[in-house]
């Protein structure tokens, strides 16, 4: 059942080695992502002719894979493994060139505008050199806002333009970043006033001003109204994220039913903590408003994150898989950039920076409220993304399979996983954190019933436990916001910026929930091929984890990131 890995490298992990160099020889953004710093004064072209080679690259990669495997007369153990999924990644990414997809990439969380922001974060700036790498990368931004232009440019030319609201959502971005006091101001206060660093930030105004103008009255204008990207296109995104084609209708459904098992339990939990008639509205007013419930100040939370993050990594991490020692810490940060998001940050590809758990609290959030963000730990942390990417980075894969196959189908679906994880092994079964742990799976519930009901246009869900909502019409914005107000405990502004996501990302929400559906089948049937009942206790008598649960997640997750379907194929000996 174990896919063997080559004690040498093979003539296609190295033909992977070179295209994952050829990639990132492409993009000074991901190299600074990787921890290499050498380019950290310039930015990834971001115009058509890039597009163009990133194309030809992956056709040239294809080409070759198709050679090496009819020189060697087929593909078997772990070759076979990575031929399947750079067929189908690099195929698909075919599909969106070909689809003008790369070309109209804008949206509020993950398109090339954020990229921009996410970089300066990883940027370090201690020394002169550092410090001279970002006041040109600040100057820089007009050029590379400037092929942004051409390139969404080139893509309502070629007939797709993102949605209007996205078009507007990421103008604000630009504004926000610009603004007095705003984070280019942060950045150049690395300048201490000097002249230079005034003219870099002056440039670096000026042009998010002229893109964020030209988003409005230029591209706006031509962007549809709609937010549906319909069943075609979502189709397409749906195997991005996920990792293997699902039945989307199928999905819908069993997320409907999910949820409404799920929110009886909740209501169930409310009167056992609070008294009979509480709702599940009112339970969670109470935890928040519970003083041992709560943290005060980011330097708490960062305390309680680490200290849970530590904590995890002892007491399950360690036993759960046969752990690599490059992997044995965890860092736990804020992030200054405010955004509110929380995420795992891989560490630099030589161990010099450990992964990272980052949380960017928004200026003037100073309450934590540790019911509702304790799974949250052991989703980005352990036995979450820091078991994950970390054991793929340390299973000896070839460099596109250890950095550059990410699927969050995959990667969220084991996050989403191990929150599960942690309750079946005796962790949040206070009656609270339960709660929270339910919230969360509620969340990713929810929004697959969303995501996928507003891009197909699917009439909504009849009456049922999500509260009373309207029946009888079809899926739109508006009946998505009364959706998540109604199954999401979060501040409005939060759910204002997840209900864009889901518009403008789509495919992606709901690749959590089904991820961790994929994960649970999976286990069942490696289980029931061990000769195992496919319920079998992740830990026996004595407290430790099941050797064929151990060898399970060991095995799984030194595999890499796959699509899902390959995953399956090579954990069960069937590719």
């Amino acid at each position: 059942m174990t896919t063997p890995h080559p004690t040498k490298a093979s003539a296609l992990d190295a033909r992977a080695n070179r295209f994952h160099d050829d990639q990132l020889a492409l993009s000074p953004i991901a190299q600074t992502f990787a921890g290499i710093h050498d380019n950290d004064d310039t930015w990834d072209d971001f115009s058509p002719a890039q597009l163009d080679r990133i194309a030809d690259l992956i056709h040239d990669t294809l080409r070759d894979i198709d050679a090496i495997e009819k020189a060697e007369g087929g593909f078997t153990g772990a070759d076979a493994v990575t031929a399947a999924a750079m067929r189908d990644r690099l195929g698909l990414s075919l599909e969106f060139y070909d689809a003008t997809e790369w070309h109209a990439e804008l949206n509020n969380i993950t398109s090339p505008f954020q990229s921009l922001r996410d970089t300066f974060a990883l940027m370090p700036t201690d020394t002169a050199a550092e410090r001279e790498r970002l006041r040109a990368r600040i100057g820089a931004l007009p050029r590379a806002l400037e092929q942004m232009r051409e390139r969404l440019s080139a893509g309502r030319e070629r007939g797709l333009v993102a949605a209007q609201r996205q078009v507007e959502v990421v103008a604000a971005q630009a504004d926000e970043f610009a603004k007095p006091g705003g984070y280019l101001d942060e950045l150049t206060a690395h300048g201490n006033g000097e002249e230079a660093w005034s003219d870099a930030a002056a440039q670096a105004r000026r042009g998010l001003s002229e893109f964020s103008a030209w988003l409005r009255g230029d591209l706006a204008p031509s962007a549809p109204t709609a937010d549906a990207v319909g069943r075609e296109r979502y189709e397409r995104f749906s195997h991005e994220f996920v990792g293997a084609r699902v039945d989307l209708v199928e999905s819908y459904e069993w997320a409907l039913n999910q949820l409404a098992g799920l929110i009886t339990e909740q209501q169930k939990l409310a009167a056992d903590l609070y008294g009979a008639g509480t709702s599940v509205a009112e339970a969670y007013e109470r935890l928040n408003a519970d003083p041992a419930r709560q943290l005060h100040g980011a330097d708490e939370l960062q305390r309680w994150m680490q200290g849970w993050a530590d904590r995890a990594l002892d007491e399950v991490g360690r036993d759960l898989v046969d752990i690599d020692p490059r992997m044995g810490t965890i860092d736990c940060v804020i992030d200054p950039a405010g955004t509110g998001g929380i995420y795992y940050l891989a560490p630099a590809e030589d161990f010099s920076r450990p992964g990272r758990m980052c949380w960017a609290v928004p200026e003037g959030e100073d309450v934590f409220h540790t019911w509702q963000e304790l799974t949250t730990v052991f989703h980005e942390g352990v036995p979450g993304h820091h078991l994950q990417i970390g054991q793929a980075m340390c299973a000896g894969l070839n460099a596109w399979r250890a950095q550059d196959c990410w699927l969050s189908g995959h990667g969220e679906g084991w996050a989403l996983y191990a929150e599960s994880l942690m309750t079946e092994l005796g962790y949040e079964t206070e009656a609270g954190e339960r709660m929270g742990y339910l919230d969360s799976q509620r969340l990713r519930l929810a929004r697959v019933a969303l995501d996928i009901g507003v891009h197909l246009g699917l009439e909504v869900p009849g009456a049922g436990p999500w509260g009373d909502l309207p029946v009888g019409q079809r899926w739109d914005r508006a009946y998505a916001w009364e959706w998540l107000r109604a199954n999401v405990a979060m501040a409005e502004r939060f759910l204002r910026f997840e209900l864009d996501r889901y518009l403008g990302w789509p495919g992606q929400a709901p690749s959590y929930a089904l991820g961790q559906r994929f994960w649970r089948q999976l286990r069942g049937d490696y289980l029931r091929a061990a000769g195992a009942c496919a319920d079998l206790p992740v830990r026996e008598a004595d407290g430790r984890v099941h050797p064929l649960h151990r060898r399970f997640h060991t095995e799984a997750l030194r595999l890499g990131s796959l699509p899902l379907d390959v995953m399956r194929s090579a954990l069960l000996g069937t590719l």
